[in-house]
């Protein structure tokens, strides 16, 4: 999972992005600090695996990781090349998701492109300069498209409708992932590579004395936004400084400190869930003497194919899936102890992984 961190200059995307995956990438107070993409692999904190090693004790313990990358701020105008901005675009396009980041506290210490603080200004010129962008790609594969129905090429005619449906939702001023489409036309959507066909989460970057339950006047300006325009993309509040803070923590002062905030968990831990919400992600465990390892797979991914994850030819092979739900698997405090007691079923291929099973994958190769 590749989440691109994006929104304009100094609008803390750096300073979250270092806070996230404890590095140290530049975050000073002046636009287009950040140049190239910073890459960041972040572990994903998952108590169901720090329980299940303590129940095997293996030699090995993984967990699930996200790629967090600090794409530079785009500026109006980005689209036409503004700010370097078809290269920042491009870094864009590359992602799974995207996480945009809006200041939503003022500073004067801290300038702002626009030398005033309004997120719902800045959430739209964004959203704007990825329109155009998409747009702009879009006008090109219509054409060539165009030349395909003229050729009486197969298929052509149907994905010509499309792509003018996606056209006339981003020139309605939506993001092309609100066209309204079938399973099969939105699996053709994704290969255009638009960067709005992305899923997003909005990160509302807070003053550090704003708390999880208590909205200051330009969070809940935000908020009202996204309720019209977006309504079904998380919206996340963190204080991009005190994240900074809480990265030199252990987990006890993490703990206190959050809770003397007001907070009830870190901001990487609420990005993350949104990460596998937006993306349709579910885990899997595997579990041994020798390795306990946390498993990403798409929801309604079936056994073979989570298997395949594993080994290709255990995929290959597959016979079957032995299957113990992690909650009873603690509860009975053993595979044996499961298995005696009927809670270990038999899975075949068509069987769909569900989130918090532990799995045990029967191949002959």
């Amino acid at each position: 999972m590749k989440i691109g961190i994006i929104g304009l200059p100094n609008a803390g995307k750096s300073t979250l992005f270092n806070a996230l995956t404890k590095s140290s990438a530049p975050a000073e107070n002046f636009p287009f600090c950040t140049i190239e993409p910073n890459l960041g692999v972040v572990q994903v904190p998952d108590e169901r695996v720090d329980k299940l090693s303590e129940m095997y004790q293996p030699k090995k313990t993984t967990y699930t990781t996200v790629n967090f990358v600090d794409i530079a701020g785009l500026v109006k105008g980005a689209s036409k090349g503004e700010g370097l901005g078809n290269q920042f675009l491009s870094h864009i396009r590359q992602m799974n998701a995207c996480a945009h980041v809006i200041r939503c506290y003022e500073d004067d210490n801290i300038v702002h492109v626009s030398a005033k603080i309004d997120p719902v200004e800045d959430i739209e010129i964004i959203h704007y300069e990825l329109i155009l962008s998409d747009l702009e790609m879009l006008e090109r594969r219509i054409v060539k498209t165009q030349k395909g129905v003229k050729a009486q090429e197969r298929g052509q005619r149907e994905h010509l409708a499309l792509l003018e449906r996606i056209k006339e939702t981003l020139l309605s001023g939506k993001l092309a992932i609100k066209c309204e489409m079938s399973e099969e036309e939105q699996i053709e959507a994704e290969s255009l590579e638009l960067i709005t066909m992305k899923p997003f989460m909005y990160i509302a970057n807070v003053s550090e004395d704003e708390t999880e339950d208590d909205d200051s006047a330009l969070c809940a300006k935000l908020k009202a936004y996204l309720k019209e325009y977006d309504p079904d993309a998380p919206l996340i509040k963190v204080s991009a400084k005190i994240e900074q803070e809480l990265s030199g923590f252990d987990e006890a002062e993490k703990k206190a400190y959050l809770q003397e905030l007001g907070y009830a968990s870190t901001g990487l831990d609420r990005v993350i869930a949104a990460g596998y919400r937006l993306l349709d992600l579910t885990t899997f465990f595997t579990v041994g003497p020798d390795e306990v390892k946390a498993w990403t797979v798409k929801e309604g991914t079936k056994a073979p194919l989570a298997a395949g994850k594993i080994h290709s030819d255990i995929q290959r092979g597959f016979i079957r899936a032995e299957v113990t739900d992690y909650e009873q698997l603690v509860e009975m405090g053993s595979e044996h102890k499961c298995k005696e007691m009927g809670c270990t079923r038999i899975e075949g291929k068509e069987y769909i992984i569900k989130d918090g099973d532990v799995v045990y994958f029967r191949f002959n190769v």
